[in-house]
């Protein structure tokens, strides 16, 4: 089975899994969200996207196995999403991008495919430079087509919470702790690769060090 992590372009919208491929919760502010239905929508979340391409970068991280799309995540600065506002933690802190959604199709749920496309996120705003953290409006109370992030979840993969709440609580993850974290796992990785790893076929030296005698000693 192949997996691996991209970018988001406008081309994937299309064949995003779940609820979140015509939403625009995030991206416009209440009144306007309420005009905007059907076909519409679609649009205005293709123009969303190719608007934080063309003035931010890149705002989001898709996973494919077998050359299908089965999860995603999206992340802009706050002033490209107004949707925040609505939060009684809102609103994000000034060094931080806000992380709005990810999703990962049932079937490939607890395969880790969650935690790399977070990775790959906090790679991406590590390499930009001048980005502190990621911060995120959890919700302690998920529910099916929620476009807010399992608290949970964000737990599980580095943030801890930053403005409490009982059901939205505003959650940061520091970059400086996912670099670690990403050294850790690579760390761990190696490790586990050198216990797997067969041993070397003993040489000579080897072999008279292992018997107590120095090279050259007969």
């Amino acid at each position: 089975m192949s997996r691996k992590v991209v970018r988001l372009t406008v081309d994937h919208l299309a064949d995003l899994p779940g609820p979140c491929r015509s939403c625009l919760f995030w991206e416009l502010d209440p009144v306007r969200r309420r005009r905007v239905r059907g076909e519409a929508a679609l649009a205005e979340k293709e123009a969303w996207v190719s608007e934080v391409l063309r003035e931010w970068g890149s705002c989001g991280r898709v996973a494919v196995v077998d050359d299908h799309v089965v999860g995603y995540l999206v992340y802009a600065p706050d002033a490209f999403v107004p949707g925040s506002g609505a939060f009684p933690t809102a609103p994000v802190s000034p060094d931080a991008v806000l992380l709005t959604t990810a999703y990962v199709a049932d079937e490939h749920a607890d395969g880790g495919l969650g935690r790399m496309l977070v990775q790959s996120m906090a790679r991406d705003l590590i390499q930009r430079g001048g980005i502190r953290a990621v911060e995120a409006f959890g919700t302690t109370a998920p529910a099916l087509g929620s476009c807010l992030v399992a608290a949970g979840f964000l737990g599980s993969v580095g943030f801890k919470t930053h403005r409490p709440h009982p059901l939205t609580p505003r959650m940061r993850m520091d970059l400086r702790s996912a670099l670690t974290w990403r050294d850790e796992v690579e760390a761990a990785v190696e490790r586990l690769l050198g216990v797997v790893r067969p041993h070397p076929e003993p040489t000579p030296e080897r072999s008279h060090r292992s018997l107590g005698e120095r090279p050259g000693e007969r």
